[in-house]
């Protein structure tokens, strides 16, 4: 799997993901990736439901992949939640 298929989620719109992933699958792959960390990560578990249900209705969910990334900030060390969804077809 390439890192084409991977969309990062952020704190942009839910539809700005949704628009990525449906644009992934329309280019031609067969699985993508939403990776987000802390807060974000609601916003991929809701960009991952429209996606399966309004647009990819053909598609389900793979894998979902939980974790802890320590992070360094201004105050020192921090341990940030991460999540990884795997959508195919």
């Amino acid at each position: 799997m390439t890192d084409n298929n991977v969309v990062y989620v952020g704190s942009k719109p839910v539809m700005n993901y949704v628009l990525a992933v449906v644009k992934e699958f329309n280019n031609g792959a067969s699985e993508v990736i939403l990776k987000a960390r802390g807060k974000a990560i609601s916003r991929a578990v809701d960009a991952a439901e429209v996606s399966r249900n309004r647009f990819l209705t053909e598609t389900k969910i793979n894998g979902i992949t939980i974790g802890t990334e320590k992070m360094q900030s201004e105050n020192g060390p921090s341990n940030v939640s991460i999540i990884e969804i795997v959508i195919g077809k």
